[in-house]
């Protein structure tokens, strides 16, 4: 709702974890630390615990991130299982195939040792990531060290990462899980924000966002970290309920009064009475100056003339003096359709340079069409900027100008700050922000794919579409495909699947969508367009 009165792209405190808005600080590089520290070690148990809300599935995302492509992971968010519910997840999140009906613990733990083996003599690390594991009963923990049994001389053949709440290394101190807690190679309690951090986590947060001014002035930081306790998750939801708040009142930033009322409605804190005739008797004010302000200009409306010139005179020298001035080297934070140009012409315009950056010309009318003649898939939808970040193609976008009129241009770079457009044959570079005041979310990319392949490809088929898919993870993911003619998309395709999408920072459902299948063609297709800034670039 307040994006575009704070021109922000996105909303910057989203309590997704999402890695770009990672504020790294010595805490959390510490965990990630120990997390990488874990994953290349010689296998065994890595803890990472925390508070809820302290950040640790967002540290475990940008983990992720980083795990080398000889790495398979499986990451189970949903422990409250039984020992025989937990294996069977191990093995389908794997690709394990196990006897249909199975509900033999030493069957399920056969078959995953036999996947360990295979994958150790090809040269491949398994890392089995565990979220909310405080969740795990003492039976499946001790299930979880009988697996790490499997080892060689040099190393053990699974790696487990642990993630919960401090109870569960309280829980591990139990005597009949020391077995266990011996086996931890790393570990690390993530701690809350400090008081200079906070600053510079809210300040990040709306950097990333796109926003161009500080929302938060600096005396509320102390507030701000006494009511959130420095937990980046509560900071998170005050913070946007403040924004919130200020947005309703036309505020251009937030105030104590604004972020008391947040505080108030996020962490039920209710309001004193004194406190609460405070805040009427304010009211009272504020509405006696509006009715004052509102006689005034009435009064001026009906008697012409009666403002004096040298009133006129006083505010023009007042705005002379204190211009709005922007920082040297600020990029524009609107942009504007060339007035050389015809606006009528804005859509054949924003397509001929979408044509012209996959290395062809546009012949006008329907551009997908064409598109599709020219071997490349269309997509026209409505998102936000993580999609386009996601999709990581030039695209068409519709916007609107200062006086409302909408327009076609063509974004053709983009990074976090800023966005470069094609208008014509000029190129102009904008804030972020100015995405968030003009951009309907209306957009349409390109990508290439094989003819082969197709929309939506799903479980259960055969086919040219499903060979292609198998191509493709494999390269995706270091691997050789495993030859065969008419391969099945079945359970270990599906987790190969779902392992790309964690990879690449998607949803990891397993569904080949248009999104799926954008990431997937990139894989071998080098030569086609590229929407994020290369390294090095202004």
């Amino acid at each position: 709702m307040y994006l575009h009165f704070f021109g922000l792209a996105e909303a910057p405190f989203s309590i997704a974890p999402d890695p770009r808005y990672l504020y790294l600080s010595q805490r959390h590089q510490e965990a990630l630390a120990h997390l990488l520290y874990g994953v290349g070690g010689d296998g065994g148990f890595v803890l990472l615990t925390g508070e809820v809300g302290a950040g640790k599935t967002t540290v475990c995302r940008c983990l992720l991130q980083q795990i080398p492509d000889s790495c398979d992971v499986a990451y189970i968010f949903n422990p409250k299982l039984t020992v025989e519910e937990l294996l069977s997840t191990i093995c389908v999140e794997f690709g394990i195939a196990y006897p249909p009906g199975n509900t033999s613990v030493k069957v399920f733990v056969d078959c995953i040792n036999s996947y360990l083996l295979e994958a150790h003599a090809k040269g491949r690390h398994t890392v089995l990531i565990i979220d909310e594991a405080q969740n795990l009963s003492v039976e499946v923990l001790e299930q979880m060290r009988l697996l790490t049994n499997l080892e060689t001389d040099q190393r053990k053949l699974l790696q487990i990462i642990l993630l919960g709440q401090p109870e569960l290394a309280l829980m591990l101190e139990r005597p009949e899980l020391r077995q266990l807690s011996q086996r931890i190679v790393a570990r690390y309690h993530l701690g809350p924000l400090t008081k200079p951090e906070v600053a510079a986590y809210v300040r990040h947060r709306l950097e990333v966002s796109g926003a161009q001014r500080q929302l938060f002035p600096e005396r509320l930081v102390g507030r701000l970290y006494r009511l959130s306790g420095g937990v980046p998750r509560v900071i998170n939801v005050l913070c946007d309920r403040a924004l919130l708040g200020a947005y309703t009142q036309s505020k251009e930033r937030i105030d104590a009064a604004t972020l008391a009322q947040a505080a108030r409605e996020v962490l039920h804190q209710p309001s004193s009475r004194r406190g609460l005739l405070r805040t009427l008797g304010a009211g009272a004010i504020l509405l006696a100056v509006v009715a004052l302000v509102l006689a005034v200009y009435w009064k001026e409306q009906e008697v012409p003339g009666s403002r004096a010139p040298q009133a006129d005179a006083a505010a023009s020298a007042a705005t002379a003096a204190h211009p709005a001035a922007k920082p040297a080297g600020a990029l524009p934070d609107t942009l504007e359709w060339p007035a050389d140009l015809a606006l009528v012409d804005s859509r054949a315009l924003a397509y001929t340079a979408l044509f012209r950056a996959w290395g062809a010309d546009y012949q006008g009318g329907d551009a997908c069409r064409q598109a599709e003649g020219l071997g490349l898939r269309c997509r026209s939808a409505r998102a936000g900027l993580d999609e386009l970040r996601e999709l990581n193609r030039p695209a068409v976008l519709l916007l609107r100008d200062a006086q409302n009129r909408s327009f076609y241009a063509t974004l053709n770079a983009l990074d976090d700050k800023s966005a470069d457009f094609v208008l014509g044959a000029q190129t102009r570079t904008v804030a972020i922000g100015a995405l968030a005041a003009q951009w309907s979310g209306q957009y349409t990319l390109f990508w290439r794919m094989p003819p082969e392949a197709h929309d939506n490809i799903r479980s259960g088929e055969r086919g040219p579409a499903v060979a292609w898919l198998a191509r493709q993870l494999a390269q995706a993911q270091g691997r050789t495909a495993e030859p065969g003619e008419a391969p099945l998309f079945d359970q270990a395709l599906l987790h190969q699947v779902k392992q790309f999408q964690l990879a690449e920072g998607l949803i990891p459902d397993g569904v080949v969508g248009p999104r799926t299948l954008v990431r997937l063609a990139s894989v071998t297709d080098e030569t086609a367009p590229k929407l994020a800034r290369k390294q090095g670039e202004n």
